[in-house]
């Protein structure tokens, strides 16, 4: 797996401060994507032990909230193989903070209704992960109010609470 790039004080997509990791990737090719270099499976540079240290270490300092998985497509099958072991680790390392990840893949139909019986990786991954902010971006969609997202036809989707519901339930920004 490759990526694309790593911002270690990001504070636009997810809440508070955080280590954004944009992988390489992505099979939707979404009109007018933000980031379409990332597109390109092999766009940056291999994501090695190396380069996990380094998130590691940054993602130490208290006042950094979490993670947050961004592309390129994290949920890429290929993607997915070269994150889940590293996923693992920041939850070992750090329990108390949290994992963000977005995905151009819609989570009942793509991801529940395909990835989950077909890439070994995916029902890990979804345990892993706090908040999945699902749905391709969609320009006629497009609405720069939103929080955390970039159309209005994304979610901001509790992973804690839809696995204890057993349905889709929407993270509530805190007050």
């Amino acid at each position: 797996m490759n990526y694309a790039e790593i911002k270690c004080c990001d504070i636009a997509n997810g809440p508070g401060v955080r280590i954004s990791l944009f992988v390489s990737g992505c099979t939707h090719r979404c009109k007018n994507c933000f980031n379409q270099m990332a597109w390109d499976f092999s766009y940056g540079a291999p994501f090695t032990k190396e380069v996990e240290e380094q998130i590691l270490k940054e993602l130490k300092p208290d006042y950094i909230r979490g993670l947050t998985l961004l592309g390129g497509e994290p949920m890429e099958p290929e993607n997915q193989e070269g994150l889940l072991s590293f996923l693992e680790r920041v939850k070992e390392q750090y329990p108390g903070k949290d994992i963000w990840c977005y995905t151009g893949y819609v989570f009942e139909t793509d991801i529940l209704g395909k990835m989950l019986k077909t890439v070994p990786q995916t029902a890990r991954i979804l345990e892993l992960v706090d908040v999945l902010v699902d749905g391709p971006f969609v320009e006629e969609k497009k609405d720069i109010t939103l929080l955390f997202r970039g159309s209005s036809n994304q979610r901001l989707i509790d992973m804690k609470e839809t696995r204890r519901m057993g349905s889709v339930v929407l993270w509530k920004k805190e007050t």
